[in-house]
C-alpha cells in the first residue's frame, strides 16, 4: 500500500500557543485513517493543515513538511485551489448551502468549468450514490437541502465533496451530530469509499475508530503519541498514555 501524505516534523503555533509538536506519519492511500484524542489535542488542527485551511486563520505559523502526491503542499506556488479539489473536507455539523440539492452537487464543479448540463446530471448522479443518498434524494433534486434531516445532509456534504472527484476525503468529526442510524449509514459509507478514495477522520468516538479505521493515530497535546494498525494500537499500544486513553483513564 502506497502512502498518499507524508507529513515530517510538522510545527504549527497560534499566535504563541504550540498546537502540533514535530508531527511524523505517513498516511496510507485507499485507507480510512482515524485521529483519536482527548479534546484539544491537535487533531482537528492536525486535519486542517492538510488542506491548508489553516492558512485562513490570523497568526498562524507552520514549519515542517506535507508530502501530498509527491509534492510539498507549502511550496512556493503552490496551487492551493487545486489542492483543496484533490483534498476534500467534510465538517461536524452539516453545512449545505441553502440551494437545492442539485445545485449543492453541482457547485463545485461548476466553479470548476463544468458546463454541460448532461455532464452536470450524471456528476450529480455518480456523487448522490457514491454518498448512499441517491435514492433518498433523487425525486427531490429542486427541493432546497435544509428541507433534509441531519443525517441526510451531512451524507449530501459527502456528496458535494466527491463532486469534484478528490483523492482525499477529510472528515471531522462527521457523526457527533448525527443520531445512531445516521451515523451507522455514515460509517457504512467510509468503509465503501476507501475503494475509491483516502479517508482521514478525526473521532471523539473510539468504538468508531475501531469500527471504521485501518490505521490509527492518538494525539496527546499536540504531539502524534502513537500511530499504526488500528487492531495493534486497541490491543497492543505500545505507550502508556495511548493505554490509559483507549481503557479511559483519561480524556
Amino acid at each position: 500500500m502506497s502512502d498518499i501524505i507524508t507529513v515530517k516534523d510538522l510545527c504549527l503555533w497560534y499566535g504563541g500557543v504550540q498546537a502540533l509538536k514535530n508531527i511524523n506519519i505517513n498516511i496510507p492511500e485507499h485507507a480510512v485513517t482515524a485521529l483519536i484524542g482527548p479534546s484539544g489535542c491537535g487533531k482537528s488542527t492536525f486535519l486542517k493543515t492538510l488542506d491548508r485551511m489553516n492558512d485562513l486563520v490570523p497568526g498562524v505559523k507552520i514549519t515542517g513538511q506535507v508530502e501530498y502526491a509527491g509534492g510539498d503542499i507549502f511550496a512556493r506556488g503552490t496551487d492551493v485551489n487545486a489542492l483543496r479539489r484533490d483534498v476534500g473536507m467534510v465538517f461536524q455539523k452539516p453545512n449545505p448551502f441553502p440551494m437545492s440539492v442539485y445545485d449543492n452537487i453541482a457547485y463545485g464543479p461548476r466553479t470548476h468549468g463544468v458546463k454541460g448540463r448532461a455532464r452536470l446530471d450524471e456528476i450529480v448522479e455518480r456523487s448522490l450514490r457514491d454518498a448512499a443518498i441517491w435514492d433518498e434524494v433523487k425525486d427531490r433534486l429542486r427541493k432546497n437541502a435544509l428541507g433534509l434531516s441531519g443525517g441526510q445532509q451531512q451524507r449530501l456534504c459527502i456528496a458535494r465533496a466527491l463532486a469534484v472527484e478528490p483523492r482525499v476525503l477529510l472528515m471531522d468529526e462527521p457523526t457527533s451530530a448525527l443520531d445512531p442510524i445516521s451515523t451507522g449509514k455514515i460509517e457504512e459509507l467510509a468503509a465503501q469509499l476507501k475503494e475509491k478514495y483516502t479517508i482521514i477522520i478525526v473521532t471523539h468516538n473510539m468504538q468508531q475508530a475501531v469500527r471504521i479505521s485501518d490505521y490509527t493515530a492518538f494525539f496527546l497535546l499536540g504531539e502524534l503519541v502513537e500511530y499504526g494498525p488500528t487492531e495493534e494500537i486497541f490491543s497492543r499500544p505500545t505507550d502508556k498514555r495511548t493505554e490509559d486513553y483507549i481503557t479511559g483513564r483519561f480524556g
